[in-house]
């Protein structure tokens, strides 16, 4: 029983954390996508007169930073959460002291 409730809990440590944690790093680190295309006027660029870049106002660069991320961020879970359980489905198999995580069985006795 008690095993169960570990591989239990394993398995929903793995579904949901792994794959919101990555979205979660990934999209954040894609706001800086919105700041390689876009600026706000301070006066570090005199107000929007020397730079290169779109000058936007502060809420406009703030939800598009915020859709950005949250966008980014999803496709990334998505892709951990369905590509890469499948693949490690199709990998665990083989190795004789993981095939519990893939297919439910109890672990396997080592033998002797």
């Amino acid at each position: 029983m008690k095993s169960k409730v570990f591989r239990k809990f394993l398995e929903y440590i793995y579904n949901n954390y792994v794959g919101n944690f990555l979205g979660f790093v990934i999209g954040m680190a894609s706001t800086r996508l919105v700041s390689h295309f876009f600026t706000t006027r301070s006066i570090r660029n005199l107000w929007g007169l020397a730079t290169h870049k779109t000058v936007i106002n502060k809420q406009t660069y703030t939800n598009l930073e915020w859709t950005i991320s949250i966008v980014i961020g999803f496709i990334v879970f998505e892709i951990v959460s369905k590509w890469l359980k499948r693949k490690l489905a199709e990998m665990l198999p083989k190795y004789k002291w993981t095939r519990w995580m893939v297919d439910g069985e109890e672990k396997p006795v080592p033998s002797a």
